[in-house]
């Protein structure tokens, strides 16, 4: 969530030989609650081998590491079919191919090539090994080497497999849908168009309301149901009185947390880790059962309301609804809160292993996130995060100052109106979205708002729940993208 800098000079970087299948994934879909097989569809696990530090040719002795990507051609017209690239994001890059099906359905139809890119510093793309989040070794984590790892990865492996004359279209959601944004800004030259799903590219950069994001979280609940909202406000509050009385015990019974709090900092975590449900809940809140980040049931914002209102009492309510994200399985005989959430720089949440440091760290650097509640405008305890806040974390946690406003000046901020042949799509479910361009800016530079959508719904597989407005909406995009792939291929015949 590339810079439009020359390509420097010629680089040592090759493709690496593992050509087997060191991992695959079938694609299915999903109609209604059964999961109907459709063409199987295999992605071959491969490694790249990529510059360490893509802007110093005397740092680190111009030293690599394997960059993981997924690749199929089983539906490219080769040679002459575009190229699908996805630009990873903070996490797996399985788990971002096994939920953006709708790029497999668009490729099938459109002949194109598949290639999902992992992003430095996650999964299996660890440049230092298990010593990647030392202070030392974690510097070369940023925007600006992640779109160039991507811009050489897409220039390589064009020669590679002989798609010179192949368009490519980026896409990504959320952080990768901000990244196929700057990918298009700056590597136009590499980069036809963009499809940037639920990408916060403005809240991210600092612009806006630091209230936006947990007013919209609790908008999710109350346009369910007012008295849903007023239900998870109640049962805070019973929460805060009950601290206020350092009647911890009592607090330790109700959540049924493995260790009985004993402080301020422990309620605070608490506070934190029941906040959290509700927000991967509304970002998650799709018509049907997934597992994508987190085992959710279809409409998990209607399932928690019901929850909340049919209580015995709101604090056991609150304890169950929140079950809903932390306890799927109904193994969990108690909550340990500071190993199922941590906080961390960014409020939303950075989840938890390496990949969760690797969020944290660029949360304190180039990605602003001072997202805060207050108890008045959202249903959550009052938790401020500012940005002398997130100077003395980030300076305790990883030696380092932010640097706010640097997006805005990188990356175009609020002033795209001369980029081109982007997409932003958003749903109206989503917190995200109106971090993210809501309007139109420009003929190609066009805003698509999905009604009922949650967090790039638009990126997942067709499913016979979905709604009609999300269907339409991939419609819509399928038409653009190949409306820009055939300009861009007939200005490339004109080259060649």
């Amino acid at each position: 969530m590339a810079t439009g800098w020359i390509f420097w000079g010629v680089t040592l970087i090759f493709l690496c030989v593992h050509n087997v299948f060191a991992r695959s994934t079938s694609w299915k879909q999903s109609r209604g609650g059964d999961h109907v097989e459709v063409e199987p569809l295999k992605f071959k696990e491969k490694f790249f081998t990529q510059l360490l530090d893509h802007f110093s040719y005397n740092s680190w002795g111009n030293g690599t590491y394997s960059q993981r990507y997924l690749i199929t051609d089983e539906y490219w017209r080769k040679g002459y079919g575009p190229i699908f690239f996805y630009t990873g994001n903070e996490g797996d890059v399985w788990d971002f191919a096994q939920n953006s099906g709708f790029m497999v359905e668009l490729a099938a139809k459109q002949e194109a090539l598949l290639i999902f890119a992992e992003h430095r510093y996650y999964g299996e793309s660890l440049p230092f090994g298990k010593e990647s989040f030392n202070i030392a070794n974690v510097g070369l984590l940023t925007v600006e080497q992640a779109l160039a790892d991507y811009a050489v990865m897409i220039t390589q492996l064009k020669e590679e497999l002989g798609a010179q004359k192949c368009p490519v279209i980026v896409f990504g959601g959320s952080y990768g849908g901000m990244l196929s944004v700057y990918m298009r800004i700056h590597y136009p030259n590499i980069v036809a168009g963009a499809l940037a799903a639920s990408a916060p590219i403005l809240s991210t950069a600092g612009l806006g309301d630091s209230g936006q994001f947990f007013r919209d979280v609790t908008a999710d609940f109350e346009n369910y149901k007012p008295a849903c909202k007023d239900a998870v406000k109640a049962a805070f509050q019973e929460l805060q009185a009950l601290a206020q009385q350092k009647d911890y015990s009592r607090i330790q019974s109700a959540f049924l947390l493995c260790k009985t709090p004993s402080s301020d900092k422990d309620i605070h975590q608490l506070n934190g880790f029941l906040r959290n449900a509700f927000t991967l809940m509304a970002m998650l809140d799709y018509p049907y059962e997934t597992s994508f980040m987190s085992k959710m049931p279809a409409f998990p914002v209607k399932v928690a309301c019901e929850m909340m209102l049919n209580g015995s009492d709101v604090l056991s309510a609150l304890r169950n609804t929140v079950g809903i994200v932390y306890n799927s399985t109904g193994m969990q005989t108690c909550y340990d809160l500071y190993s199922l959430y941590v906080e961390c720089a960014d409020p939303t949440g950075c989840g938890l292993g390496f990949n969760s440091y690797a969020w944290d760290y660029q949360a304190c650097t180039e990605i602003e996130m001072c997202f805060e509640s207050n108890n008045v405008t959202d249903m959550f305890p009052p938790m401020p995060f500012t940005q002398s806040m997130r100077e003395v974390y980030c300076a305790k946690r990883w030696a380092v100052l932010p640097r706010p406003g640097w997006l805005k000046i990188q990356y175009w901020a609020d002033d795209l109106s001369t980029a081109s042949n982007i997409i932003f799509s958003n749903g109206d479910l989503d917190p995200w979205a109106n971090g993210g361009v809501r309007k139109s800016l420009s003929d190609s530079l066009i805003a698509i708002n999905i009604a009922d959508g949650a967090h790039h719904l638009d990126l997942r597989a067709s499913n016979k729940s979905d709604p009609v407005s999300v269907t339409k909406a991939r419609q819509q995009e399928a038409v653009i993208i190949a409306q820009w792939v055939k300009a861009a291929r007939e200005k490339m015949l004109g080259r060649f």
